[in-house]
């Protein structure tokens, strides 16, 4: 926290702009030596706070490149520090010089998320704010930028503060009675207190059971696509994607290996996994394509059936209908413009899964099956703006920790158990939820956390 720190915090590769962040106490001076205005014996020192200056980055007396330099003082900044952040030219080479000419006049590279860090160090971000950070960056749809970036704005802080509120209110009053039990009484206390304790509980429950849904939106729909070989898989994945990823030909057996993608439909992100065709074979290489095939099928959020409308059902078509029993499946009835051998009807009757008309050829029947994704995930519904989700896998354990420890509470409470027992169990369900702000971590799981950021955040 002493050194001033610095990195290039826009992806490494050709752009239009690159931006090099300094941050620290001496983030002002060591800017001041590599940057030179256009105006005569001024000097970035004198400048107030929150401005942008146009001029060039020297190192020595060689010009590395023309920018703008953002000036802002502590501790109106995103780390709490003074930060100085010099817009530059694009390319890697004129970066890393930028980059360079800074280092060489004390700052230090920064360690991968480094800046997040310090903000939340500092006070200006709580630690779910802090990931919610790196959750912005990696979000691959709408609904997960959504959440984000309320998470960010301390969604999940607010909620978690109001609760930890009413458990510390409970165990104050506790100690504060045991210490004076003449001044203050405990009788019909355990009432109060049980209702509380339920009330909290019920809370947190509430956000843990929308972890599975924030995983989902965080994630994608993990989207297996499985099916006997030329039964349409490749195809239909083309036509989702609306460019030609995978090979399609008329020979079975063409796709050997999985292909993973992601596309969007209806504002969720589905990671679709096209698969080897399912079928006994002697063929060695596929024989282990089907192998993973089924291997992803089990790992699946989502399962795409793709039956072949144009051909009996046969041995092959059996074993995936028996696998997809108990997970979440949609069987898509593909070639719906050939002659019938096989009707939606008696894939309905054999599964008891929704089937799907479609033609990968036709570009028929997407639309129905954008409308059964939605209605299968999310209770039926998109997120609405007000909405929290638990995303992160950190919060998800400590508010099951927090809800064994108010389920010990209860339990003392019907066993009339002595106060101090109440305590003890509230004070671990209160330091559970504060860890979810950062309250009482430990300074290894803070590294770990931010050690998954890039570099430059």
């Amino acid at each position: 926290m002493r050194d001033t720190i610095a990195a290039i915090s826009t992806a490494v590769s050709a752009s239009g702009i690159g931006i090099i962040r300094v941050s620290g106490t001496r983030a002002v001076e060591i800017a001041n030596q590599v940057y030179r205005s256009k105006k005569k014996n001024w000097e970035l020192s004198q400048a107030a706070t929150h401005t942008i200056h146009y001029g060039h980055i020297y190192d020595g007396e060689e010009i590395v490149d023309e920018v703008l330099v953002l000036l802002m003082r502590a501790p109106r900044t995103f780390t709490g520090e003074d930060t100085v952040e010099i817009d530059c030219h694009g390319g890697v080479y004129a970066m890393k010089r930028v980059l360079e000419a800074v280092l060489k006049k004390g700052a230090r590279i920064a360690e991968p998320g480094e800046f997040t860090k310090r903000a939340f160090l500092n006070g200006r971000l709580d630690l779910s704010q802090a990931e919610a950070v790196m959750d912005v960056i990696q979000s691959k749809n709408q609904q997960a930028l959504n959440n984000s970036i309320r998470q960010l704005k301390g969604s999940v802080k607010q909620k978690i503060t109001e609760i930890r509120q009413k458990i510390l209110y409970e165990i104050a009053y506790i100690e504060a009675a045991l210490d004076d039990p003449e001044h203050m009484s405990l009788e019909g206390f355990d009432e109060r207190l049980l209702d509380t304790v339920k009330e909290q509980k019920l809370r947190i429950e509430q956000l843990l059971s929308t972890s599975e849904d924030g995983k989902i939106i965080q994630e994608g729909i993990r989207t297996v696509i499985i099916g006997k070989p030329n039964a349409g898989k490749s195809s239909l994945l083309n036509v989702l994607l609306g460019e030609e990823r995978a090979i399609v030909t008329e020979i079975a057996g063409t796709t050997r290996d999985t292909l993973e993608e992601y596309i969007h439909m209806g504002g969720v992100a589905l990671k679709l996994v096209d698969t080897a065709g399912i079928r006994q074979t002697s063929d060695v290489v596929e024989s282990i394509g089907v192998d993973k095939a089924l291997n992803q099928a089990e790992q699946a959020d989502l399962i795409l059936y793709v039956a072949d409308a144009s051909v009996p059902l046969d041995e092959s078509d059996y074993q995936i209908m028996e696998m997809i029993k108990e997970k979440q499946a949609i069987i898509l009835l593909n070639k719906s413009d050939l002659p019938e051998k096989v009707n939606a009807r008696e894939l309905v009757r054999l599964t008891g899964k929704h089937v799907t008309e479609v033609s990968a050829k036709e570009e028929t029947g997407l639309e129905e099956l954008k409308i059964q994704i939605e209605s299968m995930f999310f209770q039926g519904r998109l997120q609405l703006p007000e909405d929290i989700y638990i995303t992160n896998l950190r919060h998800k354990k400590l508010l099951q920790e927090a809800v064994e420890s108010l389920n010990q509470v209860l339990d003392s409470l019907y066993s009339h158990m002595p106060e101090d027992f109440y305590s003890i169990d509230l004070m671990t369900a209160y330091e559970a939820l504060g860890s979810i702000l950062g309250e009482s971590v430990d300074e290894d799981v803070i590294n770990e956390i931010f050690h998954k950021f890039c570099v430059g955040k």
